[in-house]
């Protein structure tokens, strides 16, 4: 059984994950923490919980999901791992944060990439990868089939999608990733995205104004 604790974080109001079950291991999911309250916060939380970080999932590398990268790296030895087609999109954060008035420090790369498809395992438990880009080049969402839920990143959003006008973004796929790769899961399938609160796969397949 997994449990979800949410932050949000930073100026753009990201949601950042922790994912965890009842052997303590955690995955941290797009780590958006940004100044020294954010990161003391997040820190505090994981040691007050016993919890054992593993694993660094960025679903995509936009600035606003990976802030954090380098704060978990120095505290828990973990580097990030994301689909290979994300790369460049990170390398890209340092020349323009400054013009953003955003203070960022380097992420680590990642040793090991993760495919399309495939599995990631913690402790007892099991998240599949979902290829979904459209919003960015190489977008990855994190499914736990057992618990019912779907790590989203900037894909689907409650009556909303993920803008598409940033480099590497293309709106057409992005409605494809979505019909076809999310619209596909069960309507009970809860989305926690990386922006606003929850909705569900049923939900946004009847109401999302964007695929009508």
């Amino acid at each position: 059984m997994i449990t979800i604790q949410k932050f949000t974080f930073n100026p753009y109001q990201e949601n950042t994950y922790v994912l965890y079950d009842e052997t303590g291991e955690c995955v941290i999911i797009d780590p958006g923490m940004y100044d020294g309250h954010e990161q003391n916060v997040f820190a505090g939380w994981i040691k007050e919980s016993g919890l054992t970080p593993v694993l660094l999932l960025n679903t995509h590398c936009h600035i606003d999901h990976v802030l954090g990268n380098k704060f978990v790296f120095d505290n828990w030895g973990l580097k990030p791992s994301f689909h290979q087609g994300e790369l460049p999109v990170l390398q890209a954060v340092v020349s323009y944060a400054p013009q953003m008035g955003m203070r960022y420090e380097l992420s680590p790369e990642p040793e090991v990439f993760l495919d399309e498809t495939g599995t990631v395992i913690f402790g007892n438990s099991e998240l599949q990868l979902i290829f979904a880009p459209g919003h960015s080049p190489a977008h990855l969402c994190f499914y736990a089939r057992e618990d019912n839920f779907l790590i989203g990143g900037d894909v689907l959003f409650y009556n909303s999608i993920g803008r598409t006008d940033l480099p590497g973004g293309n709106h057409q796929q992005l409605l494809t990733s979505i019909r076809e790769k999310l619209f596909v899961l069960p309507d009970s399938v809860v989305v926690y995205p990386g922006h606003g609160g929850i909705t569900n796969i049923g939900y946004e397949k009847e109401n999302n104004p964007f695929l009508r």
